[in-house]
């Protein structure tokens, strides 16, 4: 097991011990609270039957079936993996890590506290400062979005958002030079339903 996990860490590029990730999974998924056997309770019936009929299936869940939080886990373990800690930011952007502390109050850098302090997704920064626009799709996004939607909705290609007649990231727009309005007029409805 190790040493598949070492080749496929390898392979994403993650530059972490098999040991050290597999505790960032364990960490992560020790957050969760077990699925409901039943998810179809938490709906009146006229509304189970509005969802069944989009394709939702509320069946209620078996032992035998692998787990559906195992995705939302392992994105997590990576997205923790791959974050700064305020002063590795710092020496990215050439500044104080007061300076980074006041910018994740300001909303011009996002993060999250763990046990070890503040933690910066990798994804906001280029190799030598902030993705260009950043503070303007920051503004924009709800507040209460967790950090790995806000992470997979800046690294995954967005229809509205469009480069040589490919959708692309919002990230890759941004550092394309593309204007980051329209960014932040996405990233202002996640969490809300279309």
């Amino acid at each position: 097991m190790t040493v598949a996990l070492k080749a496929v860490l390898a392979r994403a590029g993650l530059r972490i011990d098999a040991a050290d990730f597999l505790a960032l999974v364990e960490d992560a998924a020790r957050r969760l609270d077990a699925p409901d056997p039943e998810p179809s309770r938490f709906f009146t019936p006229a509304q189970g039957k509005a969802l069944a009929e989009a394709g939702l299936d509320l069946s209620p869940y078996h032992e035998d079936e692998p787990d559906p939080r195992a995705r939302a886990v392992a994105a997590h373990a990576v997205l923790a993996e791959s974050a700064l800690t305020v002063p590795a930011a710092a020496d990215r952007l050439g500044v104080d890590a007061s300076r980074v502390r006041h910018r994740l109050a300001e909303r011009r850098l996002t993060g999250w506290k763990d046990q070890g302090g503040w933690r910066l997704p990798a994804w906001q920064f280029t190799d030598d400062g902030v993705l260009p626009g950043l503070d303007t799709v920051l503004a924009a996004v709800p507040a209460d979005q967790p950090a790995l939607v806000v992470a997979a909705f800046m690294t995954h290609p967005q229809d509205d958002l469009v480069i040589a007649g490919e959708p692309v990231s919002p990230r890759q727009w941004l550092l394309a030079g593309g204007d980051p309005r329209p960014v932040a007029a996405l990233a202002a409805t996640l969490g809300t339903a279309f």
